[in-house]
């Protein structure tokens, strides 16, 4: 009995993925993503434009926190083989809102910063500033990598209930197309300092 419910309910799970509406075009979209290149290592600066569909909006207000993350990946092509992942980094965001201060909060670990509106919340979500991506020593200069940029709701961290509603509900899916673009590392300059002795 317990075995016919379970294959009903598989049944019915895949139905309902099967014959769900198609999935619009993402409220999230990559504007620009650079690499810096700094003494210790390199830094991505990225722009995204953060829309939230009317369901998801929705749930922020009725006190529901929402989980984004920002991944970036360094591939390393091969001829010979597939290709190699070499670098895998996340950032997260946790975006809230109270009721009694009518406050939006943007979380990055423990640090918040409030707002007194949603779009300027999602404005400071969709700018990503000064993320150290790469230490120098985990590329080298002259080898051509392909980097890989985007962000995405994440779900997983919804409340049960709201998990399973994002695998079958459309507007619950808030993700960009990975950024793809090729990146080669340059060698530091190296400075060289006069002491004076040969002058």
């Amino acid at each position: 009995m317990l075995r016919r419910l379970s294959l009903f309910l598989t049944a019915l799970l895949c139905a309902a993925l099967l014959f769900a509406a198609p999935v619009s075009a993402s409220p999230i979209g990559v504007r620009s993503i650079a690499l810096e290149s700094t003494d210790e290592g390199y830094v991505a600066n990225a722009d995204f434009d953060v829309e939230l569909t009317p369901r998801i909006e929705e749930a922020l207000h009725n006190g529901v926190s929402l989980y984004f993350v920002v991944e970036f990946e360094l591939i390393r092509p091969r001829w010979y083989w597939f290709d190699e992942k070499t670098v895998a980094s996340r950032l997260q965001y946790r975006l809230t809102y109270h009721a009694l201060t009518r406050q939006y909060r943007l979380w990055t670990g423990t640090l918040h910063q409030p707002f007194a509106s949603l779009a300027e919340a999602r404005r400071v979500l969709g700018r990503v500033r000064s993320w150290v991506v790469l230490d120098r020593d985990q590329v080298a200069a002259g080898q051509t990598y392909q980097v890989g940029v985007r962000m995405r709701l994440d779900a997983s961290q919804l409340p049960k209930p709201f998990q399973l509603t994002a695998l079958t509900n459309p507007e619950w899916t808030l993700e960009s197309e990975w950024k793809r673009f090729a990146f080669m590392p340059v060698a530091p300059v190296s400075r060289r300092l006069d002491d004076g002795a040969n002058r």
